[in-house]
């Protein structure tokens, strides 16, 4: 153990001689446990946020659209307009703040698990009887894969995957950290196609029309490389979790899950539980497999984007909800339905400090897209990546970067992209390179800083369940554990990125780096 963290949350001196990585998270750690609760950080961000708007629109900053020629100037909230919108809007931006809805409905269904001892027990007959070495690259393998149902994984896993983490006798914050980063950092590797291959390439296609007309994208185009990204994000996230996380977090000493033998009441109860889970499937699987089923768009046939993917959340709360309550009656930990009401507002009483942060969060985003600041940030890093005289890999690499650093005030992808695309990927056909490969070196910098931007609003969900085994924990303690797989992430992905470049390698099925092979 070379750091453990006092009440105060600031790292412990350590009798050994500490690298200069390490020193580095320190100093993230130790100063950023000085910034307020995270409730409050949001406060003076929205603030800043509306001083900003004040400011750059009385001094007439606006920035050309790419897309669509319009100039988008700042807008000023802080004007008699501005401030009748904010009272307007105030109630809707929190109702309607996408991720408040998603986390609820998700974790009634987990919530429901937890409480009833679904999840323990499924863990004692499963998880912690599988090889240990084995054990968390399959978590990460599983995050990966998790995004394709987007946002919902980095709310089902985190909790879970820190659960697990306990039980194993592991640091609960190294788990939900490197299952957290994991879905965000490694947001576009995956093993499948997800919702966000389509919706890219739509925003691709746009751009690349610019220069040719005729360009259909094709959603895959990126599926080979991404495919590679994620098997080589695996290991590195692996490496990551057990030699600096861990480490730096040392022994956890808050109370352990004493995980003793799978009782007949248990096995009974995972007997109904998995006849429930194994129904439920079939249902979705008729659902959704044959051609022109419910679930399948209705004029495509597609399921990337399709009634499917679009109730993925109420789908996954079922499909953890309906098992925890065959496993609770066969348990007799749930008795009647009072017992079941009981369970579910539960779980609900403890989501209270995140619904107060998604309340705050809810405000600064919505402050923040009104201002118009975002979309002008973005399109004036793109004119400065233009204006330096940077050709060939220099160019696309700062291009990853800028993306990266952009994704630090922008967290939506396709927002991003939207403005982005029509400036690069006719600039880099210009140049002789591929649509496919400019939305690839996109994808990479949209990725890699995502767990660490606070404009995802799931950092402070993440938070919110570190504080579960941890109620001092800072943000400066977080930030540290994040942190080393967004470096880690870029540095790799970077290196694959080059490889793939000088190799000449196929994107996706007929998809290379060059207009021409």
């Amino acid at each position: 153990m070379s750091v453990h963290t006092n009440v105060e949350g600031a790292p412990s001196p350590s009798p050994k001689k500490r690298g200069l990585f390490n020193r580095f998270l320190d100093f993230i750690e130790k100063y950023g446990n000085k910034l307020p609760d995270p409730i409050m950080l949001f406060v003076g961000i929205t603030i800043i946020i509306l001083l900003a708007s004040a400011l750059f629109s009385t001094l007439g900053t606006s920035a050309v659209n790419p897309a669509t020629n319009e100039e988008i100037a700042v807008v000023n909230l802080l004007n008699g307009a501005g401030l009748i919108k904010i009272l307007q809007n105030l109630v809707t931006n929190f109702t309607s703040f996408p991720p408040l809805g998603l986390v609820l409905v998700v974790m009634l269904g987990v919530g429901l698990a937890e409480s009833t001892g679904l999840i323990a027990a499924f863990m004692k007959t499963t998880i912690l009887n599988a090889p240990k070495k084995l054990i968390l690259p399959v978590i990460v393998l599983v995050a990966m894969v998790g995004n394709a149902a987007a946002d919902a994984a980095m709310v089902v896993l985190p909790p879970i995957v820190a659960m697990i983490f306990v039980a194993l006798g592991r640091h609960p914050i190294a788990g939900l950290a490197a299952a957290y980063a994991s879905v965000a950092g490694g947001f576009s590797a995956n093993l499948i196609l997800s919702m966000l291959d389509p919706l890219v390439a739509g925003f691709t296609q746009t751009g690349a029309q610019i220069i040719d007309p005729e360009y259909v994208a094709n959603p895959a185009m990126n599926y080979y490389f991404l495919v590679i990204s994620c098997l080589i994000l695996v290991p590195v996230a692996v490496f990551v979790t057990t030699k600096i996380v861990e480490p730096r977090l040392g022994h956890y000493e808050g109370e352990e899950i004493e995980m003793e033998k799978v009782t007949p009441s248990e096995k009974k109860g995972l007997l109904w539980a998995g006849i429930s889970l194994a129904v439920l499937a079939i249902a979705v699987a008729f659902l959704t497999i044959p051609s022109g089923a419910l679930l399948r768009h209705p004029e495509t046939g597609s399921l990337t984007t399709s009634p499917f993917m679009d109730g993925i959340v109420p789908l996954m709360m079922v499909f953890f909800l309906v098992p925890s309550l065959f496993y609770g009656f066969a348990t007799k930990t749930l008795q009647s339905s009072k017992d079941v009401a009981d369970h579910l507002g539960q779980a609900m009483a403890s989501m209270g400090t995140y619904i107060v942060i998604a309340f705050v969060a809810a405000q600064m985003i919505a402050f923040f897209n009104w201002s118009n600041l975002g979309p002008v940030v973005a399109i004036k890093g793109a004119e400065f990546l233009q204006n330096i005289g940077l050709t060939g890999l220099p160019l696309l690499l700062g291009f990853v970067i800028i993306a990266a650093l952009i994704n630090l005030v922008i967290a939506s992808s396709s927002a991003k992209w939207a403005i982005l695309a029509p400036v690069f990927v006719p600039m880099f056909m210009l140049l002789g390179y591929s649509p496919a490969f400019t939305q690839a070196a996109y994808r990479v910098g949209d990725s890699i800083t995502n767990p660490i931007t606070p404009m995802l609003a799931y950092f402070a969900i993440a938070l919110t369940f570190a504080q579960k085994y941890d109620k001092k924990i800072g943000i400066g303690t977080f930030m540290s554990s994040l942190l080393p797989y967004s470096i880690a992430f870029a540095i790799v992905w970077i290196i694959l990125f080059i490889v793939w470049y000088f190799f000449g390698l196929p994107l996706g099925p007929g998809e290379y780096i060059h207009l021409k092979q």
